[in-house]
């Protein structure tokens, strides 16, 4: 993406009515449950924090690919729950076609695309790329640490964010 397109690529996703229907089937499916959820909060949360990351760490990784990456990672969340399938898989399927309609170039599709495939892959947690700072920023997003839920949550405690972190 170059930097004078600015940001209408990233919020042509927001409006994209592909992207809002992905959005309310993860609220139908998530309507009954008590554990984190995966809406416009959370991946509005994972973009800040990637984009706080990318520069408190000196990635200088563009912010519209942060972006478009946080707002896409989970958006195929609710075929998981009716399939069993990786959500992260299929979030990297639907993405692509949202991402052309919205401007954006194919080797930035590409990287983005990349990094929701992986945003699961403790493989990549360490890596400075947008691949690992998707990944950190989507795990430093639970606020374990003042969820209801927490005890009943199967995540690993090594897992939860017990404390605050960044």
């Amino acid at each position: 993406m170059k930097k004078t397109d600015g940001y209408p690529a990233v919020n042509r996703i927001l409006s994209d009515p592909v992207y809002r229907e992905y959005i309310e089937k993860n609220k139908k499916a998530e309507k009954d449950r008590i554990f984190c959820h995966h809406d416009i909060g959370h991946f509005l949360d994972v973009a800040r924090i990637a984009v706080i990351l990318n520069l408190k760490e000196g990635y200088g990784i563009d912010e519209q690919l942060i972006y478009a990456a946080a707002l896409l990672h989970d958006i195929g969340r609710w075929k998981q729950y009716e399939t069993g399938e990786d959500h992260a898989a299929v979030s990297a399927l639907l993405a692509g076609p949202i991402l052309s309609s919205c401007g954006f170039f194919d080797e930035d599709s590409d990287l983005i695309i990349s990094a929701i495939s992986t945003h699961r892959d403790k493989n990549v947690k360490d890596d400075k790329t947008l691949n690992g700072l998707l990944y950190r920023a989507d795990k430093l997003s639970r606020a374990c640490f003042s969820c209801d839920a927490k005890k009943l949550c199967d995540w690993k405690k090594d897992k939860k964010n017990l404390t605050l972190k960044i």
